[in-house]
């Protein structure tokens, strides 16, 4: 089948291609951080190699069921999948910059984006938790 049947709303699509970005270089990177950084850089760098790589891959797992939900509900979760991507970038990219750099501004910035991302997960729960909620019906 060339089309699907249903078109996916520009929402859904935007968390599809973050996400899908996202977890192609989780594994790409996480690949490379895995064999090709085992014999140059020291042990704490790795783990901070590999918790960046981790980070992309659950956060790009993440973004890929907000766009689902985005699809699937009225709920757009905009500020959620924006913070959260934005937070994954900036936690797991700056690991990355720091690993390969040594320079310790990349480091600096990494609870920057583990701020966003906490953040964005705390919009999700308060959306979910305030926006979902039906009215029971009353008894009489």
């Amino acid at each position: 089948m060339l089309h699907s049947p249903k078109r996916i709303n520009s929402s859904a699509r935007w968390s599809f291609l973050i996400g899908g970005k996202f977890m192609f270089l989780g594994v790409l990177l996480g690949a490379f951080g895995a064999h090709g950084l085992k014999k140059i850089v020291e042990a704490s760098l790795l783990e901070t190699w590999e918790t960046g790589a981790r980070y992309l891959l659950l956060h790009a797992l993440a973004l890929l069921i907000l766009g689902l939900i985005t699809q699937l509900t009225e709920l757009s979760l905009k500020w959620p999948r924006f913070l959260i991507a934005t937070g994954t970038f900036l936690f797991s990219f700056n690991c990355f910059f720091y690993v390969l750099s040594g320079v310790k501004t990349f480091a600096m910035i990494v609870p920057i984006g583990g701020t966003l991302l906490l953040i964005g997960w705390g919009i999700f729960l308060w959306q979910i938790f305030f926006f979902t909620r039906q009215e029971l019906p009353k008894l009489n």
